[in-house]
């Protein structure tokens, strides 16, 4: 099956093989069926065998939490990875496809449809839901499952919950940002998270988890009960510092110099560049806060240029305006690779619009991870009918 660890990403080259799925099913004009062994994924990629129908699994959200718990150092490794092999042309990553409902103008479904080359290619499609009247009810936001298809066949072969997953690597991909924007600047000492949800609470482990320590942590919710919640959480983890919840916005932008927006707004509600004039790192996560004003008052770094200029995100609203896309410095990838290195007399804006190749690359680390524990669920005779006469 597909990697079981970064490193082979890094290795960016023709697509050939992949490592085998769990268990396969033979099947030939005759109509008979086979089934071999589950077995654990290898570390180096298995050629697949011709003709052979994969099996299918389910992975539940527990096992993808047990999957990724305390591997944060190595998840941000692996989103590294993927980001070198997309800048490099090894992936497919097509337009998100958004399913939109009159009745329900706040509520959308989004289909990120991706394949992964390198020398253990994974294809697949993460489907996610966005209903925010669901916070109302006590349940979460968001809800997602991720496919993930066989390179060779076609044929699906595992379901993931993925809702953790996509938590997963948007919070991979802000530390990362983090760490590499900073490099020739001061390190941030004080963060303010704007929106304290499920994004931001998984941002605030991965930049622990990385080592990352703030004198300072701000926090500002339009949920009085949420900001506090988060406060809680914070101060109960492994964090230092003091937390102080604002009552505005304005006051934890002014006392950050890492920003994390982390909302649902779906236009802009920011739109005061005085109140960056202390030039510090932004990470637009939820990318439809900032007003085109702040946007073209500071450096701009994406993850990709053509996805994250759509659907009404702030750098598109000031491409819009604009005519043009001067305003970007560079991808992410740019940076890892040290071809752009943003200027450091303005504030810096990292907007990432998500990719679904990181929804594919962590994917498959939970598949690997959980049939290597001998605990994948596998769906007898998902794929029942594999005659092709009668």
């Amino acid at each position: 099956m597909p990697y079981a660890n970064p490193a082979p990403l890094l290795e960016a080259g023709p697509r050939h093989g992949r490592a085998a799925a769990p268990g396969r099913v033979a099947a030939d004009r005759r109509g008979e069926r086979r089934t071999t062994p589950v077995r654990s994924p290898a570390l180096e990629p298995v050629m697949s065998q011709p003709h052979l129908v994969p099996t299918f699994a389910v992975i539940s959200g527990a096992q993808v939490q047990h999957a990724l718990q305390d591997r944060e150092k190595q998840i941000v490794d692996l989103v590294e990875a993927t980001y070198h092999l997309h800048a490099a042309g090894e992936s497919v990553n097509p337009p998100s496809y958004f399913l939109r409902f009159p009745d329900r103008p706040t509520a959308r479904i989004i289909a990120l449809p991706a394949s992964i080359g390198g020398p253990a290619p994974v294809d697949g499609v993460k489907w996610i839901s966005s209903f925010p009247d669901n916070v109302q009810a006590g349940i979460p936001r968001a809800s997602a499952v991720l496919i993930l298809n066989d390179h060779d066949t076609g044929y699906p072969f595992a379901c993931l919950e993925s809702s953790i997953i996509s938590a997963t690597r948007t919070a991979a991909s802000a530390a990362l940002a983090a760490d590499h924007l900073t490099r020739n600047r001061l390190r941030p000492t004080r963060i303010g998270f704007f929106g304290t949800g499920l994004i931001a609470r998984y941002i605030h482990t991965f930049l622990t988890a990385l080592g990352w320590s703030f004198e300072e942590t701000g926090v500002h919710d339009l949920s009085g009960d949420s900001a506090a919640g988060f406060r809680d959480h914070v101060q109960q983890s492994d964090a230092t510092g003091q937390v102080t919840v604002h009552e505005t916005a304005e006051a934890v932008i002014r006392s950050s110099d890492l920003v994390v927006f982390a909302t649902i707004a779906g236009e802009p509600h920011i739109g005061d560049p005085a109140w960056f004039d202390h030039n510090p790192l932004v990470l637009h996560v939820s990318l439809r806060d900032l007003a085109p004003e702040v946007i073209l008052a500071s450096a701009n770094i994406v993850d990709d240029v053509d996805h994250c200029l759509k659907a009404d995100t702030a750098p598109h609203l000031a491409e819009q305006l604009t005519g043009n896309r001067d305003f970007l410095h560079g991808t992410l990838a740019d940076v890892l690779t040290g071809r752009v290195t943003p200027p450091t007399d303005r504030p810096l804006v990292f907007s990432p619009f998500g990719l679904g190749v990181l929804d594919l690359a962590v994917g498959a680390y939970v598949y690997n991870e959980t049939a290597r524990s001998g605990h994948l669920h596998v769906i007898e005779d998902f794929f029942h009918d594999l005659r092709r006469h009668g």
